[in-house]
C-alpha cells in the first residue's frame, strides 16, 4: 500500500485508538496495537466504519481528526 499523506487519528474517551490513512485507490486503517495496516476500503466513511467495528464491542464512535 502506498500512503498518500492524508491521515485521520481516531480518538475515544481514553485517547487515540487508531488511524485512517489515504492510500492509492482508497483508504486503510490501523489500530494502535496493529503491526500492519488492515484491508483497503473504497471510501473514507467505509474505512472509519471498519475501524469502529474493529474496536471492542460497545465502544463509542471515535472522533476522527485530520492531521
Amino acid at each position: 500500500m502506498t500512503l498518500t499523506g492524508q491521515t485521520w487519528v481516531a480518538f475515544g474517551p481514553a485517547g487515540a485508538v487508531g488511524s485512517v490513512h489515504r492510500i492509492a485507490g482508497g483508504y486503510t486503517f490501523k489500530l494502535l496495537n496493529d503491526d500492519d495496516f488492515r484491508a483497503a476500503y473504497p471510501s473514507l466513511d467505509v474505512a472509519k466504519s471498519a475501524l469502529h467495528a474493529a474496536l471492542l464491542p460497545g465502544a463509542e464512535w471515535p472522533e476522527f481528526r485530520e492531521h
